[in-house]
């Protein structure tokens, strides 16, 4: 008698999908096999998208039921996250519409094959950098909640600015490869230096890129506040997961921190970074 193992396998998958999960959509995104199972690097990336959908469904369940609900994902790859949250969140809703902006025409056109395929006609993937989205005529004038996972270096700011001009009322962020304001910290290193002791936190080459990382996340949020959003920043999945994992949400009230804006004048100041001005920050 044959042992019942693909009964075992199966009943192991689904702890591991959530429910009303289309197995044919992560069949198509390469997350399950072609016989329906998991491998490690598939289990790990489900994981993570998985985690930053929970965060993400909180919010959307805060806004209207009968509301046509926008997103845009930035930096959208191939779109595993808006392809996730369109199957388990907009599909039963029957309204609302995800855009999915990418740099890599090959990506955009595989993702809106399998949106056609799938039958998911309220997603749409453009061909823009983040930057050439703010004004694209093919985005509204609003957009509820965006997201941009691991979008690299100064796209996040630029997803942020995004959020801004669409007058976003969610922004979920998960920064990555933050090199900007570390390549701003070693041109003025030497004059710091002579400055201040606190030059000595970037002296090494490592220490510049480590510090200059957690710099840009502490003045993204505190721009955030400036301009009037609350800010969260947590953990999103356990660190073997992925090194580049912190979590930035936030909501839209309208209340406009001045403090957070003179901490960002203050940070900037203090690190030599007043280049950013009215490059990176918009203060007034």
């Amino acid at each position: 008698m044959k042992p019942r193992k693909p009964a075992a396998d199966a009943s192991a998958l689904a702890s591991e999908i959530r429910p009303g999960q289309s197995l044919e959509l992560l069949k198509a995104l390469h997350i399950l096999t072609r016989e329906g199972k998991l491998n490690q690097d598939s289990r790990r990336k489900l994981k993570q998208v998985y985690h930053l959908f929970q965060f993400i469904e909180k919010l959307l369940q805060e806004l209207p039921a009968d509301a046509a609900l926008t997103l845009a994902d930035h930096g959208a790859g191939k779109s595993y996250l808006g392809f996730i949250i369109y199957d388990l969140f907009f599909k039963a809703r029957g309204t609302g519409h995800i855009y999915g902006i990418e740099t890599r025409a090959d990506l955009v056109q595989k993702s809106a094959e399998l949106a056609q395929q799938l039958g998911f006609d309220r997603m749409s993937f453009l061909n823009l950098s983040v930057a050439q989205s703010v004004d694209a005529p093919q985005l509204p004038a609003r957009i509820d909640v965006v997201t941009a996972l691991h979008a690299c270096d100064t796209a996040t700011d630029d997803a942020i600015a995004f959020g801004l001009q669409k007058q976003a009322r969610y922004m979920v962020l998960v920064p990555c490869c933050q090199a900007e304001v570390a390549a701003c910290l070693r041109e003025t290193k030497a004059l710091a230096l002579a400055r201040t002791p606190l030059a000595e936190l970037w002296r090494h080459p490592l220490h510049t890129r480590e510090l200059g990382s957690q710099i840009t996340n502490v003045l993204r949020c505190l721009y955030l506040e400036a301009s009037g959003y609350q800010v969260t920043v947590t953990e999103l999945v356990g660190w073997e997961h992925s090194l580049k994992n912190e979590l930035i949400i936030a909501r839209h009230t309208g209340q406009k921190k001045r403090s957070a804006a003179e901490r960002l004048r203050q940070i900037l100041a203090e690190f030599g970074l007043e280049s950013l001005i009215g490059v990176r920050f918009q203060l007034t």
